[in-house]
């Protein structure tokens, strides 16, 4: 009866249903597999690994003190557990569902057959609100709200089965980044591991920061302290989705007034926010393919045969000449973060104006968010790059968003030193500076300063042309109604919103199609 509890991207003990079902039912092996090709994947990076010994430290510290111990062994997923049923057969193993990117969907497939070969009964349980096998997507907020409603799971007090292990599987073979030939990265900026760091991030989020929540979140000056920044807790799973949503459900029902005062509109946003954290990873629960694949096949082909590397090159150096792009792209590498709406706007501008393909920038993009969560960031970087067919591509202007979210400078300054000493008024087109004001400061455009490496204008005016050119194929709205089906939110208003997209699609000649630029 004894098993295999094997943790994956849910480095906790609180609320982990894997292994309370099995210290109820079996002596329990606690397992996290070392496997070499994991951290080898073009979206993995150093921070990663780095963050996932950290957690795992705090995790072995976790079992530690309720008597049990985790084990770290290296090596594919199939040769760890033949090695441990060769030395201990097991009778089951127990895990979380992963919705991660293709290399785990491949090796989650290759256990389950390991398993089938073996008589092993693998037990899988809900990580996040996603439902594995979705028959329609109608079913799922009802699916979702009851995955949260449930009670927060504790270890069994009582009736523990206790643990299990071997002299054979004790050691620890811990890879170097080296060894995993993965260029280092500094993490002495990065946010602290483990789940006391994620509480104590929890805390000050609700005492402070949540008051800020509406309204501060979009600004890369107040969002850094605006925002939960739980993100990364729940992507290594060093928190549960459930316990989020609980604690902010308790948090909106402490508060005695009715009124909308900013605490209660925080709470509101963040709680809508950890929905849509969902929503969004079912769409590659639902659809592996979209990791690699337009979601709607009809944009196949648009970008793939145009990628200009001197391009690529200049938007991930942080040489594009905007400043607020190239200054939230220098902020991402030094913290591994970034707030929502300047994501948005720097895969805007690949996107768009530079006209890179979503997958590419994707790659380099996921190494760089220490918070990275596969279901997410495909399908977000997919809908800013306007492949969905059933989202409105937006078109963010650097200029128009650095005046509405960096009105004086602060920020393009700080993550930019060469502009410290432009004026306000060139502040957010140094270009434009006369050749006059260039030798008073000391600060030379095309030197000091990036130029622009495209013309804003006309390469948006030529995205919008090719866009427009795949959207007015009649065709297209077939498969549009097919992704809508399949991936559309059924909220009422979003229904409402996506069935307009959706005539859009249909009405192009008569409607032309819509951007919205100045977002």
């Amino acid at each position: 009866m004894d098993s295999v509890v094997w943790f994956k991207k849910d480095l906790r003990i609180s609320d982990h249903q894997a292994l309370r079902e099995a210290l109820l039912h079996s002596r329990v092996f606690c397992l996290y597999i070392l496997d070499p090709q994991q951290w080898q994947q073009p979206d993995q990076s150093a921070q990663h690994y780095e963050f996932t010994l950290a957690s795992l430290r705090d995790l072995y510290r976790q079992l530690k003190e309720i008597g049990g111990q985790l084990h770290l062994l290296t090596g594919s997923a199939e040769q760890v557990l033949s090695r441990i049923h060769a030395l201990h057969p097991f009778a089951t193993l127990y895990s979380h569902e992963e919705t991660g990117n293709n290399w785990s969907y491949q090796r989650d497939k290759q256990v389950a057959k390991w398993c089938r070969q073996q008589g092993v009964s693998w037990r899988e349980f809900a990580q996040f609100g996603v439902t594995r096998r979705l028959a329609s997507r109608d079913q799922w907020q009802g699916l979702w709200e009851r995955h949260m409603s449930e009670p927060i799971l504790h270890l069994p007090a009582e009736n523990m089965r206790q643990w299990w292990s071997h002299p054979a599987l004790q050691e620890v073979n811990i890879m170097s980044l080296k060894d995993l030939s993965l260029p280092p990265m500094n993490m002495q900026s990065r946010p602290t591991a483990g789940r006391q760091a994620a509480l104590s991030t929890w805390q000050q989020f609700k005492d402070m920061g949540v008051r800020r929540y509406r309204g501060g979140i979009s600004s890369p000056l107040s969002a850094p302290t605006a925002c939960s920044r739980m993100s990364v807790y729940l992507s290594f799973g060093t928190v549960s989705m459930r316990e989020l949503v609980q604690w902010t459900r308790a948090e909106l029902e402490q508060l005695t007034s009715a009124n909308r005062d900013p605490k209660r509109l925080g709470l509101e946003g963040f709680l809508s926010r950890l929905y849509w954290h969902c929503h969004f990873i079912q769409k590659l629960e639902s659809e592996p393919d979209i990791e690699n694949y337009n979601m709607h096949r009809g944009y196949d082909g648009l970008r793939e045969t145009e990628f200009n590397v001197a391009l690529f090159d200049a938007w991930r150096e942080g040489r594009t000449g905007w400043p607020l792009v190239d200054a939230s792209l220098a902020m991402l590498k030094e913290l591994g973060w970034l707030n929502f709406r300047m994501r948005a706007l720097v895969v805007s501008v690949a996107s768009y104006p530079l006209w890179l393909h979503w997958r590419q920038t994707g790659l380099w993009l996921a190494q760089q968010f220490l918070d990275y969560e596969p279901g997410i960031h495909w399908s977000q970087m997919q809908m800013q790059s306007g492949t969905t067919g059933i989202n409105i591509p937006r078109i963010y202007n650097p200029i128009k968003q650095a005046k509405d979210h960096d009105p004086r400078g602060e920020f393009v300054r700080r993550w930019c030193p060469y502009l410290k000493r432009v004026p306000d008024t060139w502040i957010f087109e140094p270009w434009r500076m006369p050749l006059a004001l260039q030798q008073k400061i000391g600060v030379v455009v095309g030197k000091d300063i990036p130029v622009p490496v495209v013309d804003y204008e006309t390469a948006v005016r030529e995205a919008k042309a090719k866009l427009f050119e795949r959207r007015k194929n009649r065709a297209m709205s077939k498969t549009t109604q097919e992704v809508l089906e399949r991936h559309g939110s059924r909220s009422k208003r979003n229904q409402r919103s996506q069935s307009r997209s959706v005539s859009r699609v249909s009405k192009t000649n008569q409607l032309g199609f819509q951007f919205d630029e100045g977002h």
